[in-house]
């Protein structure tokens, strides 16, 4: 049994001993708090009976019409009935029987008078249980059931398990969610069939460049063994000789930018879908992440003015640029403070993000951009020296720029970006 139907049953039970203890509870409640009351009123009954019966020529038992009418009922709110007592007879209210006269008459009454308050209540609490049996069966049929189905789904997605498609749910509660794994899944598919293209095209490309490298090294190899050999007794065969093995070694060295240039295209294999956005809407994302994250990490995140205005870039992308700044100014800083300001420049909008902090010297930040580049105040910080390259390519494919500077213990990076 789930914990969710175990918690469903706990409650149902929970609701019906609250159910059963309020009757109990009211119905003695009634009975301690009113026991004196009834009596009193059965005696004052008894005497205006006694002296009905002492006034009339009948020593016989009255009849029940008779009572009735010499007895206003209305005037009584506990008694319910009065009848010649017969022991044979089962009564359906509790009762005291009193000799009046020599005669037995039977005083049914009824403490509880609250009938109709308490069936309210319990109504109420019957309308309220079936409620909740209700919801909980609902939860279970559209929310839980179909999420137990779901278990699997990122087991399925760790094991590289990508191909089948990620189902809607009827119920469409998990809509967006599902929506959401379905284009992480086909992000993860077209990840591993571009890696396996990229691993297919670089092994194509070393075979192909090892292939076109062994001519050239084997020239050289036999230029290198006749030079040590002196086999050359002419001084312009040995020139010649040398401008081979220089020709060679200006082949290899095609050969190895073609391998440098090959794997630095790996990195800048990188989609961009370029389009109209507003530029509140980028700034709006980053605001709705960081400033909880940079309160709770006691840093003032500061957000200058701006007017909106449309600009030309892939939001999702801009946003990563962004991020991966502030990152950046949150590992490197010293915690006190990032701000964002927006200027304007010409056709562009200028986003600068700035942090307090700032270490890196001089003659680092012609380099900073890099691949693979890390300064000197990144020592025992992890990280792989990608980011700033990241986002200076990204930016280029948007047709806008990136660039940084330090000034007074300030870290600036300024994203130029186009405006519509």
């Amino acid at each position: 049994m789930s914990k969710f139907k175990k918690v469903a049953i706990l409650v149902i039970l929970l609701e019906i001993i609250f159910s059963v203890a309020f009757n109990l509870l009211w119905k003695d409640y009634y009975k301690s708090s009113e026991e004196g009351l009834y009596k009193v009123e059965i005696s004052r009954a008894a005497a205006d009976l006694s002296e009905t019966v002492s006034e009339g020529t009948s020593k016989s038992p009255l009849a029940e019409t008779l009572v009735a009418d010499l007895i206003d009922k209305s005037e009584y709110k506990y008694i319910k009935n009065i009848t010649p007592f017969d022991a044979k007879k089962s009564y359906k209210n509790e009762y005291q029987v009193k000799d009046i006269n020599g005669i037995l008459y039977c005083f049914e009454y009824q403490v509880d008078n609250s009938g109709r308050l308490r069936g309210a209540i319990n109504l109420l609490l019957l309308i309220v249980m079936v409620f909740t049996l209700g919801l909980f069966l609902y939860l279970d049929n559209k929310l839980i059931t179909p999420f137990n189905k779901m278990n699997d789904m990122t087991l399925e997605l760790a094991k590289g398990n990508l191909s089948r498609p990620i189902k809607q749910e009827k119920s469409r509660y998990f809509k967006s969610f599902l929506w959401g794994m379905d284009m992480l899944r086909e992000k993860l598919e077209d990840d591993k069939n571009r890696e396996y293209e990229l691993l297919k095209d670089r092994k194509t490309l070393i075979l192909s460049l090892s292939h076109d490298i062994k001519t050239p090294l084997s020239a050289i190899e036999l230029y290198a063994k006749a030079l040590s050999k002196n086999l050359y007794d002419d001084p312009v065969k040995e020139k010649e000789a040398l401008a081979a093995i220089e020709r060679n070694v200006a082949d290899i060295k095609k050969y190895v930018g073609q391998i440098a240039d090959a794997s630095r295209e790996d990195f800048l294999a990188l989609q961009v879908e370029n389009k109209e956005v507003y530029l509140k809407d980028v700034v709006g994302e980053i605001q709705k992440y960081y400033k909880e994250k940079l309160l709770l990490n006691h840093t003032d995140f500061l957000v200058g003015d701006f007017t909106d205005c449309l600009i030309y870039a892939d939001k999702d992308r801009l946003v990563e640029v962004m991020q991966n700044i502030i990152e950046n100014a949150i590992k490197y800083g010293d915690g006190q403070k990032i701000s964002i300001d927006i200027g304007q420049e010409e056709d562009c909008k200028l986003i600068t993000i700035s942090n307090t902090g700032s270490n890196i010297k001089s003659e680092e930040m012609v380099s900073i951009f890099d691949s693979f580049y890390r300064a000197s105040n990144s020592e025992n910080i992890p990280g792989n020296g990608l980011g700033l390259y990241i986002c200076k390519e990204l930016m280029h494919k948007m047709q806008g720029d990136i660039f940084a500077k330090s000034n007074d213990n300030i870290f600036s990076v300024t994203i130029v970006i186009r405006k519509m």
